[in-house]
């Protein structure tokens, strides 16, 4: 196999990241925008010691699995990885890359994963652009740093669509990046009115533009619904945590429940605005990363009855992850954006004497390879 060699094949499954695996003289190669299923005809474009990337030259035959993209930009934005697979597969593929994780990673057989669906298209609510002087709002091309001009995407809620056909936009005038936040009557943008409340449940949430918020509400809504179950579990008679809190959208909804709720939050900005969400409950803000959380206070902030935590990619530090498996509480949430940091996580919680009780995968980024899932923990004999 060298770079440059011209092959055919057929796709076996789609794996994380959204490039589908094909075998070529024992060699892993992962080919983008292939289904599996397909007879592709590829070109090694990159190769490496124990694998390959191939590049699609021509679809010889199409898998059933493959559908038209709805985006004409399909292929060329750097958005979307897998409009090119029917909605069904794609959930499909997501449950088998974070089934196979927790076996591959944590060495753990999974229960069944409960499955929550999204709206395929129209359900992104947060959206960042780059703007470009004489063309306006664009997404970076695929793996490059070249900007492609956005008239339209399909994905993205009605407001901010309706922005782009419109050109209602106000790009802040220090950078070439800004975030768009739109749902119902909400509209918030960075170089325009960057802050603002939305519509949640039954509350409202005060919001920043260029703060973190989850992009799908739908979902967070059917997220949300299922922890309000799942803390019924809990013992409420101890204090809650929160552990990346961002702007306190957990605690907003599930801190009543507690006599007390520790904020844990890096990003100060995004604090302030938590104790503003939060403003009817009891609570501890603090300003710290995880790991000096635990150093200064975790050790000494318990026992808790419940603890969330919901980690950007990297997951949880190393010190967090040891405190957790051995001083948290009986009932853990997980809420994960990345497989396989989930599941280094969990095998070290697992080994610390807690059982996975259940896994979710809430699809908030359809027509990508992004996954989204919460991990229940229970400690072994103290199920609920």
């Amino acid at each position: 196999m060298a770079r440059g060699e011209i092959f055919e094949t057929r796709p076996e499954k789609i794996v994380s990241g959204g490039a589908a695996l094909s075998r070529l003289e024992g060699k892993s190669v992962f080919i983008e925008f292939a289904a599996p299923g397909d007879l592709v005809k590829c070109r090694i474009i990159k190769e490496y010691r124990d694998r390959a990337e191939g590049e699609i030259l021509e679809v010889l035959e199409p898998s059933p699995l493959r559908v038209k993209p709805v985006c004409s930009l399909y292929g060329k934005c750097g958005g979307c990885s897998l409009q090119h697979l029917g909605y069904e597969h794609q959930i499909e593929a997501k449950e088998k890359i974070l089934r196979e994780a927790f076996k591959r990673i944590a060495g753990a057989e999974v229960p069944m994963i409960r499955i929550k669906r999204s709206e395929p298209y129209g359900y992104r609510n947060r959206v960042q652009f780059h703007y470009s002087i004489g063309k306006g709002p664009c997404f970076k091309e695929r793996k490059s740093s070249s900007l492609v001009v956005i008239k339209d995407c399909p994905v993205a809620d009605n407001g901010i669509r309706k922005a782009l056909k419109e050109g209602l936009f106000t790009p802040p005038r220090d950078r070439e990046r800004f975030t768009i936040y739109s749902r119902g009557e909400t509209f918030l943008s960075e170089g325009g009115i960057k802050r603002g409340a939305v519509r949640i449940l039954d509350k409202n949430l005060l919001l920043d533009a260029g703060i973190f918020f989850q992009s799908n509400a739908s979902m967070l809504e059917h997220l949300i619904r299922d922890l309000t179950i799942i803390t019924a579990g809990a013992d409420q008679n101890l204090p809650m945590a929160d552990i990346y809190c961002g702007v306190g959208t957990f605690a907003a909804f599930l801190g009543e429940k507690f006599p007390r709720i520790d904020l844990v939050e890096v990003n100060k900005t995004a604090l302030a605005l938590a104790r503003e969400n939060v403003k009817n409950i009891k609570v501890n803000c603090f300003a710290l990363s995880d790991t000096d959380w635990v150093k200064s206070t975790g050790m000494k902030a318990g026992p808790f009855g419940f603890i969330i935590m919901d980690p950007p990619r990297e997951g949880l530090s190393g010190p967090l992850r040891k405190w957790i498996a051995g001083n948290g509480p009986d009932l853990v949430a997980y809420v994960s954006c990345d497989p396989a940091t989930l599941a280094r996580d969990s095998r070290e919680l697992l080994q610390g004497g807690y059982i996975l009780k259940e896994l979710f995968l809430y699809d908030f980024y359809p027509q990508t390879a992004h996954i989204e899932s919460l991990a229940v923990f229970s400690r072994r004999g103290n199920e609920i």
